[in-house]
């Protein structure tokens, strides 16, 4: 038998649509309209997006920025794998998703919320981007983008230009030398790779299965590094 969805809550995305939490049976899927954005089931790449990120980095004491919170996959495994001394940040816009991960999913959120080593900040990615530019906060060590399903902003009309030739020249910017942009996507896109090749970065692609043991869809994460 079919095992339906049960609608937990929705959420209006600033300037975009609307995210809906739904349970399928043991399982937990935020949706964005009709289309499954993240969800229990298949979690491995955005853990490896934060795990092969920090494998990469070579500061001792890094900071780290994590464009969208979600269900929490990145942000828990780069606090999993962070170095003593080490910081992560969270930009996220929609204040629901926080209340889900305090409410609904809070058997898997734990204690991740309360750890001094992370901050989550309600504000647009983009906003932290500049302001380590402008020097109002100190540069990153890695960026990692999980704001969309690849480089192009279905979520909301304003993550199109983190993707852009602009965009990606300021989180160039916004990063130490030798600092890493890591982007995920569910697709390969051959453009947005020549697009960080031409912003000035060192680019290895990297293909990661949806789930561990090698099965569930291929997604893709770039890892861009500024030389």
């Amino acid at each position: 038998m079919m095992l339906p969805r049960e609608t937990l809550a929705t959420a209006a995305i600033p300037g975009g649509d609307t995210l809906t939490l739904v349970s399928h049976g043991r399982d937990y899927i935020i949706m964005l309209g009709r289309d499954e954005l993240m969800g229990t089931r298949m979690q491995f790449s955005e853990e490896q997006l934060a795990e092969l990120t920090l494998e990469r980095m070579n500061a001792d004491t890094p900071r780290i920025l994590i464009g969208g919170y979600g269900m929490g996959f990145t942000y828990r495994k780069a606090l999993e794998k962070l170095p003593e001394g080490g910081r992560v940040f969270v930009a996220e816009v929609v204040p629901e998703i926080l209340e889900w991960a305090e409410g609904p999913l809070a058997h898997l959120t734990g204690e991740t919320l309360a750890d001094p080593r992370g901050e989550v900040v309600l504000c647009d990615v983009a906003a932290l981007i500049d302001d380590a530019i402008d020097g109002t906060c100190a540069k990153w060590h890695a960026i990692l983008l999980d704001v969309d399903n690849g480089p192009d902003g279905i979520v909301r009309d304003g993550n199109e230009r983190l993707y852009s030739r602009t965009g990606l020249a300021k989180a160039r910017d916004a990063l130490c030398s030798g600092g890493i942009l890591a982007v995920w996507s569910a697709a390969p896109d051959h453009k947005f790779r020549t697009r960080l090749k031409d912003a000035g970065f060192d680019v290895e692609e990297r293909t990661v299965r949806a789930r561990p043991n090698n099965k569930g869809p291929r997604h893709t994460i770039w890892f861009a590094r500024k030389t």
